[in-house]
């Protein structure tokens, strides 16, 4: 799922380049800490660079020093290193193996570790566990991977446990009509393509009252629904046949699961203001496989 949200990261806003870009050239040598839990930026830091230095996820680092985009460091700069519980990954361990052992959500242990799917992780691996704070472990290196366990597996050990969010969604049903509804009914405030100060769109934003419905554009399976990518806020995204993906971005309430069939015109969300929106409206996205392109062309 984390690779279809890789589609859609570009609703308005500037790219997140200094997470991976170093400003101002070298660091000059290794990176270095100023005291337990600390760490003193230098030329050339990034958060990629300091979190993985520091062997913590970047999101948690992110969080722990309430930076935000394009989080840019500036040098001499005293960073807080965030410290968590963590496991070692075993030989023959999984990330659902792992969320068992230590009694935690696997959706938050993945959420934690900036994990993709299929989720494959490594012997000598350090993950963080979501939970109260302590000091890791040393990090070892890892040589060898392993995979989540077949369904059939997962079932056996713990029949109550919810499918893990790898597994693949259902084929969404047949179109029910030509083109795509409106998902709510608005102004259109932001436009599709290039806006102001080098920002990109890759839908519309359509203002809307909050707690106005939002319908389904047209029928399918709900590929994705949660709030992990920073700036959307809740959203849900729809696969319809013949490789068509609807985005649906910034909802008060979402108000169907993962996996779950949609009808043309059925309700999925509410209009909400969360993300990086500061009024009610709806972010609504068209992708054809992995192109985003104009809602307008779409939309009765």
């Amino acid at each position: 799922m984390l690779a279809v949200l890789a589609l859609v990261a570009g609703c308005s806003g500037p790219r997140l380049y200094s997470l991976f870009d170093g400003r101002g050239g070298s660091s000059g040598g290794s990176t270095v800490r100023a005291g337990a839990g600390q760490y003193v930026v230098r030329r050339g830091d990034t958060v990629y660079r300091i979190a993985t230095a520091n062997g913590v996820p970047m999101r948690l680092l992110i969080q722990a020093n309430g930076l935000t985009p394009p989080y840019a460091l500036q040098v001499g700069q005293v960073l807080r290193i965030p410290m968590r519980p963590t496991h070692t990954v075993k030989r023959g361990e999984t990330v659902y193996r792992i969320a068992q052992i230590h009694g935690v959500d696997m959706s938050a242990l993945v959420r934690a570790n900036d994990l993709a799917a299929p989720y494959t992780i490594h012997i000598g691996q350090v993950l963080v566990l979501p939970g109260s704070t302590a000091n890791p472990p040393a990090v070892r290196t890892a040589t060898t991977t392993t995979s989540a366990p077949p369904a059939e597996e997962r079932t056996a050990a713990v029949p109550s446990a919810p499918p893990p969010k790898a597994t693949a969604v259902p084929q969404p049903p047949p179109r029910q009509g030509r083109g795509l509804d409106w998902p709510v009914r608005g102004r259109v405030v932001v436009p599709f393509g290039s806006v102001a100060k080098g920002m990109r769109n890759d839908g519309i934003n359509i203002s809307a009252k909050l707690g106005t419905s939002v319908r389904a554009a047209e029928s399918g399976v709900v590929a994705y629904a949660g709030n992990e990518l920073k700036g959307f806020g809740n959203m849900l995204l729809i696969k319809h046949q013949g490789g068509l993906i609807t985005t649906y971005a910034h909802a008060d309430e979402i108000k169907v699961q993962r996996g779950a069939t949609v009808k043309r015109g059925q309700i999925v969300a509410s209009v909400g203001q969360t993300g990086s929106v500061t009024s009610p409206q709806l972010h609504f996205e068209v992708r054809e496989g992995s192109k985003a392109v104009d809602p307008m062309k779409f939309l009765n």
